[in-house]
């Protein structure tokens, strides 16, 4: 795939749904159907918060909804039947009641497909297509899939990661796990590529990756951001979980204007305000 430079038009398909990212980022709302979240643990495990929280978030302007029920950190083991139980039956729900694009967050190819099949259209990996069947699975289905970097894998802690260049490291990674999706029959206008901020990475490094966002939005893929709420933003900026909102906003702000094309976030109105700007500025330039 030829590299994309500034200016080209961008395009991402989700669904039967084809968006131009050019210059206006997608809002991704997160949906936790998990018992221990860093952030707000288990405020939407409950079904109907669960889908108060949904409503919410479609109301404030999301254009997709991601849906994870196994956080990223380490914890309390949580199966493969359980993951199914707390994703599936949500996912088919919104499908009914909202007009927008689902996401299912899962690196097991048996909860992407049990998904896919009640109307997920984006599988939201963060382990880099570990399990084997994953991009398979997705090329079946048509769907669309995120490449993330992380240096071990979901749920292990890695607490002094090294590299000898983080952004080289992450944009090598990138462009071989993109390859492997467009090997597996994945379209390239379906495949999103992610640094994974805070998934084997210091607080400087997560930094120093929201910095070169535009390098990494010139692989070709549309480029994630997933910032919100993050723990390296409690470390450079001494904030609790509770107080990242405003430095959440300006880590998405930095990534939209360094190329960023969809942001994953838990505050969904500020951030369209913020992405809705920048878009008018994008557009003028």
């Amino acid at each position: 795939m030829k590299a994309y430079h500034p200016g080209e038009q961008l395009r991402l398909t989700m669904g039967d749904r084809t968006f131009d990212v050019t210059t206006r980022a997608l809002v991704m709302g997160i949906l936790n159907r998990t018992k221990d979240s860093f952030y707000e643990p288990a405020a939407t495990f409950d079904l109907d918060a669960f889908f108060t929280r949904a409503d919410q978030l479609v109301r404030d302007g999301a254009d997709l909804l991601d849906v994870g029920g196994v956080k990223a950190g380490p914890g309390d083991e949580v199966t493969e039947a359980e993951e199914l139980e707390r994703v599936v039956p949500v996912v088919a729900q919104l499908k009914k009641r909202f007009d927008v694009p689902i996401s299912i967050d899962t690196w097991r190819a048996a909860v992407a497909k049990a998904c896919f099949q009640e109307g997920a259209c984006v599988g939201n990996d963060i382990s880099g297509f570990a399990d084997p069947d994953y991009l398979c699975v997705a090329a079946d289905a048509k769907a669309t899939v995120v490449a993330t970097h992380i240096r071990l894998r979901p749920r292990v802690a890695d607490p002094n990661p090294h590299y000898d260049d983080v952004t080289s490291t992450v944009r090598q990674f990138l462009l071989e796990r993109r390859q492997w999706a467009l090997d597996a029959g994945v379209t390239s206008d379906r495949i999103i590529v992610d640094a994974g901020l805070d998934l084997g990475k210091t607080a400087g490094q997560s930094l120093q990756l929201l910095r070169d966002s535009s390098s990494l939005a010139g692989l070709g893929s549309p480029l994630l951001l997933s910032a919100s709420n993050k723990t390296f933003l409690g470390v450079m900026f001494d904030l609790a979980v509770n107080e990242r909102r405003e430095a959440s906003l300006g880590a998405t702000a930095l990534g939209i204007a360094g190329g960023s094309r969809i942001v994953r976030v838990h505050d969904v109105a500020g951030t369209v305000r913020v992405r809705d700007a920048l878009a008018r500025i994008l557009e003028a330039a």
